[in-house]
C-alpha cells in the first residue's frame, strides 16, 4: 500500500509547482511498484486541500493567455491525467476542508472517505475562474448535472452527511480517524485478487465512454486474462474443496 501525503500544511496544502511535481512522481511509482495494490491520499495537518494558492495566482495574473494555459497543463492538470491512466485503487482521506481543485482532487479519487466535520466546496465562482483541475468533469458524473451546477454556481459549502448523501463520500467516520478508516478500506481492498482488482477498475472507467455491446465485448477479453491467474484457480479450489481463500471469497 502507498501513502501520499499532501505535505503544506502552513499552506492548507495549496498547490505549490513542487508539490504537484511531487504528487505526480509518487502517483507514477506507486503505478509502477508492483508491492502496492492500493493507494490513499491524505492531507497534512487540519485541512485537505484549499486547492489553488491565492499568492501564486497573483503573481501569474498578468502573465500572457497562452502562458497561464500552459502552466495549468503542465502543473495542475498532470494529476487528474496521470490518475486517470492508474488503474489501481486510489483512496482519498478527506480531513477538514476540501476546497476549488483541492476538492475535485478528492473526487479524482475512487473512493472517499470524511470526518463528521469534513465540508467541500467548489469555491471558484468566488474568484471568477473555471474548475481547472477537472471538476466540471467529475462532479457531474458523481452527483448529476443540475446538482453540479448548483455547486458550481454557489459555491456553497457541502458537509459530510449532505455530501455522503448525495454520493461525494463512501463512508463518514469521526475526524479522529480518518486516515486509519481509509487505510483500512485500502487494506481490506489490497487482500483481494490484485489483477481482478484493476481489471475491475478498468471495466467501470472504460464503461463511461461505452455502448453495452462494446462494454461486453471489452469485458470478455477481461475475463480471460483474470481467469488465467493463479488467484483464480486458487479461489476456485477453495470452493469446490470448502475451504476459504487467503483472501475474501465466496
Amino acid at each position: 500500500m502507498a501513502l501520499i501525503t499532501l505535505n503544506r500544511p502552513e499552506k492548507r496544502n495549496a498547490f505549490s509547482p513542487e508539490l504537484l511535481r511531487r504528487w505526480h512522481e509518487s502517483l507514477l511509482q506507486a503505478q509502477e511498484d508492483p508491492e502496492v495494490r492500493a493507494i490513499v491520499v491524505s492531507g497534512a495537518g487540519p485541512d485537505f486541500c484549499a486547492g489553488g494558492d491565492i499568492d501564486n495566482m497573483r503573481r501569474r495574473i498578468d502573465l500572457p493567455s497562452l502562458d497561464r494555459k500552459t502552466s495549468l497543463e503542465q502543473e495542475i492538470q498532470t494529476i487528474p491525467l496521470t490518475l486517470a491512466r492508474i488503474d489501481k485503487p486510489v483512496i482519498a482521506a478527506v480531513n477538514g476542508s476540501a476546497t476549488g481543485a483541492g476538492m475535485d482532487m478528492a473526487l479524482m479519487c475512487d473512493l472517499r472517505v470524511a470526518g463528521t466535520r469534513t465540508r467541500f466546496a467548489q469555491r471558484y465562482i468566488n474568484v471568477g475562474i473555471m474548475p481547472g483541475a477537472g471538476g466540471a468533469w467529475f462532479l457531474p458524473r458523481l452527483v448529476g448535472e443540475a446538482r453540479a451546477l448548483e455547486l458550481l454556481w454557489t459555491g456553497r459549502w457541502v458537509y459530510a452527511e449532505e455530501a455522503q448523501a448525495m454520493g461525494l463520500v463512501n463512508q463518514v467516520v469521526d475526524d479522529e480517524n480518518v486516515l486509519e478508516a481509509a487505510l483500512e478500506l485500502a487494506g481490506d481492498i489490497a487482500k483481494a485478487p490484485p489483477v481482478t482488482v484493476r481489471y475491475m477498475k478498468r471495466a467501470v472507467k472504460q464503461a463511461a465512454t461505452m455502448d453495452l455491446p462494446s462494454h461486453l465485448d471489452l469485458v470478455s477479453s477481461h475475463m480471460t486474462v483474470v481467469t488465467s491467474t493463479q488467484d483464480y484457480r486458487e479461489a476456485l479450489a477453495a470452493i469446490v474443496e470448502k475451504r476459504s481463500p487467503s483472501y475474501k471469497g465466496y
